[in-house]
């Protein structure tokens, strides 16, 4: 499997190199106006383990940066910060949410971004940071604001979409029409799976924006850059915020609209019933009375063999068009 390696070099806070090989990184490190980031996606195992060596990264962190479910987390080791959270994006064809795992080792200087696969694509998040490029200049935190403010925004396209889908769910709800509730019933459960899969991405994701902002080393440069970059990361988690509790609150939307749609399908099963018992009681009446006193009224055909072809017919006729009636009502 060949990995796909992408490089930039930023030297005081301008874009000096782009492409570089990648086992050059070692020799900016610790040089203190220099910016390297470093893509790799479908990492090969011994990139991964080059990588580990060139930088000191901890086993256990290089281990989760490649496990497919891990739970988006930030973790700070000796020598280097770990993160892993997922972008998200939604089928338009089959409403389904795709999670695409994304981790990232965050160095004094140096920014390493590993992707399992290229289902996230990493060109908005470049040109989010050269539209940014005054905030290249505080470091490798002005990266993570960038890739983290780009997946944050795709939570909210993701969100506002299955929005929209539950508004048709809601103008579904009280179509009396039996196909479109069943219809109604597969849309719904399909939201609910769609939700739990973004539920499961937006929530960590707090944890990982607060611990990005509570994440201060000793050195007093990183200070001066979480303190520069302070208001950027505050507006960050409160979109991360937003997010989290838009898809509550579509939780909460998706579940009352699941209980209504049970409710009204009891509904319909008692007026049905009610409108069975009663014409039952109704024929029930001049069938008792005749049965009771044995009437029995000569009709056409009466006693010669083709009355009773066709008063058995026409009672087959009768049989199935009620049943044919029932079945398309889904009372059957």
């Amino acid at each position: 499997m060949s990995t796909d390696i992408r490089t930039r070099l930023w030297r005081g806070g301008i874009l000096e190199q782009e492409n570089f090989p990648f086992e050059d990184i070692s020799e900016y490190l610790g040089r203190d106006d220099c910016v390297v980031w470093a893509d790799l996606c479908s990492p090969a195992p011994e990139h991964l383990d080059q990588l580990a060596e060139e930088l000191g990264l901890d086993k256990h962190a290089v281990e989760d940066a490649v496990s497919e479910h891990e739970r988006p987390k930030l973790t700070k080791y000796s020598t280097h910060v770990f993160l892993t959270t997922s972008a998200l994006s939604r089928d338009p064809e089959t409403g389904l949410v795709v999670s695409s795992r994304v981790s990232a080792f965050k160095l004094k200087n140096v920014f390493v971004t590993v992707r399992l696969d290229a289902s996230f694509d990493f060109e908005p998040v470049v040109r989010r940071w050269d539209e940014d490029s005054d905030l290249v200049h505080w470091g490798p935190r002005a990266l993570i604001h960038g890739l983290l403010d780009e997946i944050v925004d795709g939570y909210f396209e993701v969100i506002g979409s299955l929005d929209d889908a539950i508004d048709e769910a809601e103008d579904m709800l009280f179509d009396e029409n039996s196909g479109r509730t069943q219809q109604l019933q597969r849309h719904t459960y399909a939201l609910r799976k769609a939700l739990v899969v973004t539920r499961r991405v937006v929530l960590p994701m707090r944890e990982v924006v607060a611990g990005l902002m509570r994440r201060l080393e000793e050195n007093g440069d990183e200070r001066a850059a979480s303190a520069g970059l302070a208001p950027y990361l505050e507006d960050l988690y409160d979109h991360v915020l937003r997010a989290s509790e838009w898809t509550e609150s579509l939780r909460d939307m998706i579940s009352s609209i699941f209980e209504t749609n049970m409710s009204l399908s009891d509904n319909r099963m008692n007026l049905v019933m009610k409108k069975l018992t009663a014409w039952a009681a109704i024929i029930a009446v001049p069938t008792a009375i005749t049965g009771y006193f044995g009437q029995n009224v000569p009709y056409p055909g009466f006693g010669k063999e083709w009355g009773w072809v066709f008063s058995s017919g026409a009672i087959l006729l009768i049989a199935f068009a009620l049943w044919g009636t029932f079945r398309r009502k889904d009372w059957l």
